[in-house]
């Protein structure tokens, strides 16, 4: 068992995640649920283009194979991309402990709301992550721009 978890390998998990959801056409939004110890309980992907469901993003997915816990207060949610506002109320909800984020350049999302409400969030401003997404954006804008309710 390690002191504080490492991050960084953490994040590896959900860029796995956001580059699979790319290959299958989708949106490269991955995200991982992590115990505090670093123990991987769930894994996902933004899946809104793939199941044709807009409920599907990279958190909520991570969050349904992690399957039942009997709390969350210790739990990591660790994202390539800062969580919008549903995914960010579904961290306030479960009092998910805290957030890595990949990046927050690309969208901000509700990081800063969850800080007020006490979540630990860990930008880790990865230019990997910041990279994928904009290479993504660029060739598909319309359906960046549906995503994020822009559209």
């Amino acid at each position: 068992m390690q002191d504080s978890p490492d991050y960084r390998t953490m994040l590896d998990t959900a860029i796995e995640e956001a580059k699979l959801g790319l290959a299958e056409g989708g949106i490269p939004i991955g995200a991982a649920l992590f115990d505090r110890r670093g123990r991987l309980l769930g894994r996902g992907r933004n899946r809104r283009i793939q199941e044709n469901d807009p409920s599907v993003h990279g958190e909520t997915d991570a969050f349904r194979k992690a399957g039942r816990q009997r709390r969350y207060q210790d739990t990591i949610m660790v994202t390539t991309l800062a969580p919008c506002w549903y995914c960010s109320g579904l961290i306030l909800q479960f009092r998910i402990g805290a957030v890595v984020v990949g990046e927050s350049r690309t969208f901000r999302g509700g990081i800063d709301w969850l800080r007020e409400r006490g979540v630990e969030v860990i930008d880790l401003d990865s230019e990997e992550c910041a990279n994928l997404l904009d290479s993504f954006i660029r060739a598909h804008p319309e359906i960046w721009n549906e995503d994020i309710g822009e559209a």
